[in-house]
């Protein structure tokens, strides 16, 4: 059985962090359990509290993952598996979080996942130490709020209407023109580019394509609109350019992912 449920932060954290989240498993005997991460434009703290997953590599092989670690805004999917029952808790975050709360551009994480010391050094490892030993996930919630909110308090990195054109993306579901962006930032396509992969990770095209996929993959389970309507409702121009990026950003054929037989989708159904 797979149970996957969000938390939502308190209003101190809610501009940089969107959700908390929770993913857990039991297992039956010789029961394998594959879940598939996807191209996105947030990045996630992430904590296995029991049992940790195996990275599935693309020559067959595997290795262990990591304890806890950071997922940077990433444009590749990737594959993990367990035999085991287990835990993870995450915090889903805004990408300008990273410069903000880790003093580090969203761009020098993109498609990477270090683990916690070595992001953050002892500090991390007795943030890992604690998430581990806490009773209860709304124990790990207060943790983390209390560990944001320490770090808002210390850094001086202030408020940029890039934060605004990141939001602006987000809630658009991808279907808002650079040059448009730029304007509204009064800056230049150039500079506006160039700020805008700092604090996002990616190129705003590429960013936008991904916040676009996304919005695309949150339609899973909706029974009344088809995989045509899907596309044309998230902004895509036809069907050709809808499977394209869905294929690259996810390795399904979008039909295959939203019959509902797909590798890793379980935790869509809870």
């Amino acid at each position: 059985m797979i149970k996957y449920f969000t938390i939502p932060p308190s209003q101190t954290i809610a501009k940089y962090v969107r959700t908390f989240w929770v993913l857990e498993g039991t297992l039956a005997q010789d029961q394998i359990y594959t879940h598939r991460t996807m191209a996105d434009g947030s990045a996630e703290l992430f904590f296995h509290y029991d049992g940790i997953f195996d990275e599935l590599l693309p020559n067959d092989k595997t290795e262990s993952s990591i304890a806890s670690g950071i997922s940077g805004p990433s444009e590749k999917f990737n594959r993990f598996c367990i035999r085991k029952n287990f835990g993870m808790f995450g915090v889903y975050l805004y990408p300008f979080a990273l410069p903000h709360f880790f003093k580090i551009p969203a761009s020098s994480l993109s498609n990477e996942m270090p683990d916690l010391e070595t992001l953050l050094g002892q500090a991390g490892k007795e943030l890992e130490e604690k998430i581990m030993l806490a009773k209860d996930n709304c124990s790990r919630v207060q943790l983390m709020t209390s560990f944001f909110e320490e770090r808002l308090a210390h850094n001086n990195c202030t408020h940029t209407h890039l934060f605004d054109a990141i939001h602006y993306i987000i809630q658009n579901k991808g279907t808002t023109k650079v040059e448009e962006l730029a304007t509204l930032n009064f800056l230049s396509v150039r500079q506006f580019e160039r700020n805008f992969k700092s604090f996002a990770g990616f190129s705003p095209k590429l960013y936008s394509r991904i916040i676009r996929f996304q919005s695309a993959i949150n339609q899973y389970g909706n029974k009344n609109r088809t995989l045509t309507q899907i596309a044309y409702d998230c902004g895509y121009y036809d069907q050709s350019h809808f499977i394209h990026d869905f294929k690259e950003f996810s390795g399904y054929h979008p039909q295959q992912y939203f019959s509902g037989n797909a590798e890793g989708v379980e935790w869509r159904d809870t």
